[in-house]
């Protein structure tokens, strides 16, 4: 029989893990957000651009998305993460999967913009209370 209390205890810590970062993420902080992923950790967040590999070129890709998206546009972007599995591999790492929507807003306009709707499909390293992507592919509900 699992142990119970070590899954609840993983749930609450990638839970945590995962507001941290997408608080960093949505704070344009994304030093911070590249340093949650491996040395080596792969990212893919648009099914139309190559996956990135390593933190440097996460880094990179995001100054770029942002720039290229959304250059002066004074949005505030809220990044949620729920229905979180997460599953035992053979190797140690989690692979979890979870629903996200984004949530864009701009000053002056009250209703905010929701989209996209999509799932998050990671490979996580946990040692401890320390968590790591070394993986993230997102997959969006409109391209399915």
């Amino acid at each position: 029989m699992p142990d119970t209390r070590a899954r609840t205890d993983l749930y609450l810590l990638t839970q945590q893990f995962y507001a941290r970062q997408m608080q960093a993420l949505d704070g344009g902080r994304f030093e911070e957000y590249a340093a949650t992923f491996t040395e080596d950790g792969l990212f893919q967040h648009l099914s139309t651009v190559e996956p990135c590999r390593g933190r440097a070129a996460i880094l990179e890709m995001l100054h770029e998305f942002q720039r290229t998206r959304f250059g002066d546009d004074p949005v505030q972007r809220r990044h949620w993460f729920s229905q979180i599995v997460l599953d035992p591999q053979d190797d140690g790492s989690w692979r979890s999967t979870a629903y996200g929507l984004v949530v864009t807003a701009r000053p002056g306009v009250r209703q905010p913009e929701i989209a996209p709707s999509c799932v998050v499909h990671d490979v996580l390293e946990v040692d401890g209370d320390d968590v790591l992507v070394r993986s993230r592919v997102i997959t969006y509900d409109h391209e399915s």
